[in-house]
């Protein structure tokens, strides 16, 4: 499982996010909505600290992480975090992970 984030994605997240020391931003699966993948799930996103990162990427001293517990909803893909001018908002893409074994 990879990280990718966008430059343009990082600088909304730069500009739209307080993220103090210790904590990152991380993403996750939540109930409602629909992504390439999941049928009633879409991708959720927050400032926390990581207990327990199953992926971690820092870029310009800003940590996005996905938590051990989200584990079911990324296994076995790739995110690609990018940036959708129309909506001044993140956009999110799902490719299948060529290293997952299981």
């Amino acid at each position: 499982m990879e990280l990718t984030v966008t430059p343009e994605a990082l600088a909304w997240f730069k500009k739209e996010l307080v993220v103090d020391d210790g904590r990152g931003v991380r993403f996750f699966g939540k109930i409602y909505g629909k992504t390439q993948i999941h049928d009633g799930f879409s991708v959720g996103m927050s400032v926390d600290k990581p207990e327990r990162a199953i992926v971690q990427k820092t870029i310009d001293d800003l940590l996005f992480f996905i938590d051990e517990t989200d584990e079911w909803f990324f296994k076995g893909y790739d995110l690609v975090v990018d940036y959708d001018a129309a909506l001044d908002e993140p956009k999110y893409a799902f490719n299948e992970d060529k290293n997952d074994r299981s």
